[in-house]
């Protein structure tokens, strides 16, 4: 958590922040009385076209507005659910039980795995993940490598483990192959978490194996993801997990990283969790069988259609239950004092599930499950398993007006798409589950919450992608987004690189090409690969085909190429348009006729603008007469410089480049406007404003 002098200072910051950025912002245009449609480089505007309402070049109040696409219109879906894979291909399933004793951390488990081999080449290996041993001892390649600015600093006082006592394939004569089993961590023999385990007899392309398992288990102290606090217990990671076996036959498999998360097959679970009585049990899945014996409780949880089960098991929750329209049984377990909290989680969740499930296909399953970590306990909180969010935050935040609750509700719901069931390599592209899920959340906090998606502070509404601006603008320059997880520096890069500038780069391509376009493109994507595992490529072939060549390619240079760009209003000039003899030499659209009118002009000039980088999108150029009138231009961008033709009643006094803040990934906003009274305060000042508005947020959130 943030110590409360953190968040003191952001909440000071963030009122400050906002209040400049609402006085000043509107300096930066010097008072159009109109705004005509857009004009092109020509100068020509669009046949019949009606100008805009007096006023409109100025902006809303609000600092968040600096960085503020237009409004959001309502999600639509590129095809109908019924087009949807209504199944997974089920490659590893498992029927599990687990014994939990919450006094000594321990778990005994046993059950079976049947796995079948859908490659095309026969295995005579398998890879088996162990991630609990990441928590074995002070030598493991997770707990060697902690990471700065980001999750996951705690000091463990009690570590954890995973033993296996039985691996016997019966195909194979029931021979337990998991005494061969060794560590394949390069050049870290001490590490634990991924085992290579050879077979008696290779699998066959398309054959089936089933293995006996049976295996022990101590939780650590409540660290990343799992563990033990109190009584309370959240266990992921917790059996022995097959790794993933891609079609060409090799096996995408990985030790346990502490910025990675998570890659397996699609199969059905059936596990029976057995806990002491008293002891309520949050569960992937739907509940199908509960037993009360011999002082314990026994449940069992059924899923099909999931890449992974995770619990959580506490004897002080509370519980509130609802069920959306469609009939899917949303559960929250709490702690005591947390009412609000819960219920607001609740509504969150029903929201979400519609509007995510329009835009990126419907809730397949029956359940969704929400668990609210006690105080002490934080390091659960923020997870998404299928099926299961684990959520977090304090009271303080929606007393205050932050929407710290509902962003990390409405990200780990979103994590139902991108990690569970579109289901991509998280180890070797975690923006393509991280990203597009800032992405979603902020889009769907947007609808709900409008302006004030982050956050409304005594009146002043902040939008969520002004926080994220700040993370996406301070990475840009660091390296590329689409990079495996084990490649980022520290744990502010991952955060910047992996989470918010693809999500702020998607934000971009939608103010500038249209956001239904681009959730359309981000819909098609999560539809189309539903239960496929897909890659990069199927991103950039839904973006194309939903936005077009120059969309795709600004996408793909964004992610792979670390491309990046700044406009800038270089200078700008006019003269009276009689004085021809004086004037400089013409260019294309120089001698344009002013817009909306067939009078001559009494003045000519232009605006020379500049794009810095190499992330070429289009954008709106405005040019303000002293009269106040306004003309805009769109510009390409495809070049480095160009000369914007001016043509009008009055001198040009000023030039504004993307005033309607589309462009999110501009990196200085403060270049963007110049006047001739070399007033350049304000924009300034604006930039500053915004910027602090994001910092605040970032300072206020745990």
């Amino acid at each position: 958590m943030r110590t409360a002098l953190q968040a003191a200072v952001g909440l000071l910051l963030a009122l400050l922040a906002g209040r400049a950025g609402a006085s000043l912002f509107a300096t930066i245009a010097p008072g159009a009385p109109s705004l005509p449609p857009p004009i092109d480089l020509a100068g020509a505007a669009p046949a019949g076209a009606a100008a805009a309402p007096a006023g409109a070049a100025a902006a809303p109040a609000g600092a968040a507005a600096a960085v503020r696409p237009a409004p959001t219109p309502a999600a639509s879906a590129p095809s109908p659910d019924a087009a949807l894979a209504a199944r997974a291909d089920p490659i590893a399933s498992y029927t599990l039980r687990a014994s939990l004793d919450p006094a000594q951390h321990t778990m005994r488990g046993e059950g079976t795995l049947v796995w079948r081999n859908a490659s095309r080449a026969p295995q005579r290996e398998l890879f088996v993940h162990l991630y609990l041993n990441g928590f074995k001892n002070p030598r493991t390649a997770f707990l060697r490598a902690p990471v700065g600015g980001f999750r996951g600093s705690e000091i463990l006082y009690d570590y954890g483990h995973i033993q296996v006592t039985r691996f016997a394939v019966r195909e194979m004569g029931g021979a337990d192959v998991w005494p061969g089993g060794k560590p394949t961590t390069p050049g870290d023999p001490e590490d634990e978490t991924d085992i290579r385990v050879e077979l008696p007899q290779p699998v066959a392309p398309g054959d089936a194996i089933t293995i006996d398992l049976a295996w022990d288990a101590h939780l650590p102290s409540l660290a990343l993801r799992t563990g033990h606090h109190g009584s309370f217990h959240m266990v992921g990671q917790w059996f022995p997990k097959i790794a993933r076996l891609e079609p060409d036959g090799t096996w995408a498999h990985f030790a346990y990283h502490r910025l990675s998360e998570f890659y397996a097959d699609f199969g059905a679970y059936d596990v029976t969790v057995d806990v002491p009585e008293g002891f309520t049990v949050g569960a992937t899945g739907r509940l199908v069988e509960e037993q009360r014996r011999d002082g314990r409780a026994v449940r069992r949880f059924v899923q099909e259609d999931v890449h992974d089960f995770a619990f959580a098991a506490w004897d002080r929750f509370r519980e509130m239950r609802a069920t959306t329209e469609d009939g899917v049984a949303i559960r929250c377990l709490y702690p005591a004092g947390n009412e609000r909290e819960a219920a607001l989680e609740i509504d969150l969740v029903r929201f979400g599930l519609a509007r995510l499930g329009a835009a990126f296909g419907r809730y397949p399953y029956g359940t969704l499950t929400i668990v609210h970590p006690p105080e002490g306990a934080e390091e659960a909180g923020g997870m998404e398993y299928p099926t299961l969010i684990t959520t977090g935050g304090s009271w303080l935040w929606p007393a205050v007006g932050v929407r710290f609750v509902e962003t990390v509700t409405m990200h780990e719901l979103a994590h139902q798409w991108f990690y569970g069931l579109v289901a991509t390599n998280e180890h070797r592209h975690p923006f393509l589950d991280e990203g597009l899920t800032t992405y979603a959340e902020a889009d769907a906090l947007r609808a709900r919450y409008g302006d004030g998606s982050a956050a409304r502070l005594l009146g002043i509404e902040l939008d969520l992608l002004a926080q994220y601006r700040v993370g996406a603008i301070a990475s840009g320059h660091n390296g590329a987004v689409a990079q495996p997880a084990t490649a980022f520096i520290d744990g502010e890069d991952y955060a910047g690189l992996a989470y918010t500038r693809p999500a702020v780069l998607l934000a971009t391509l939608a103010g500038v090409y249209g956001e239904d376009v681009v959730r359309r493109a981000v819909g098609r994507y999560a539809r189309e690969n539903r239960f496929r595992h897909p890659g990069p490529e199927a991103l950039l072939e839904a973006m194309r085909r939903e936005a077009g060549d120059e969309a795709a390619e600004a996408l793909r240079a964004g992610l792979f190429d670390g491309a990046w760009v700044d406009y800038a209003v270089a200078t700008f000039q006019s003269w009276p348009a009689d004085a021809a003899s004086d004037a400089p030499p013409a260019d294309a659209g120089a001698d344009a006729p002013p817009a909306g009118g067939s009078e001559a002009p009494a003045y000519r000039g232009h605006a020379v603008v500049r794009r810095r980088g190499s992330l070429v999108l289009p954008v709106d150029v405005e040019l303000h007469g002293a009269d106040g009138g306004v003309q805009r231009a769109r510009w390409p961008a495809r070049e480095s410089v160009a000369r914007i033709a001016y043509a009008g009643a009055s001198p040009l006094v000023a030039v504004v480049i993307d005033p309607d803040r589309r462009v999110l990934l501009d990196d200085d906003l403060a270049n963007n406007a110049r006047r001739s009274d070399r007033d350049l305060l304000a924009p300034a000042v604006l930039s500053r404003a915004s910027f602090g508005v994001g910092l605040a947020l970032t300072l206020l959130g745990p």
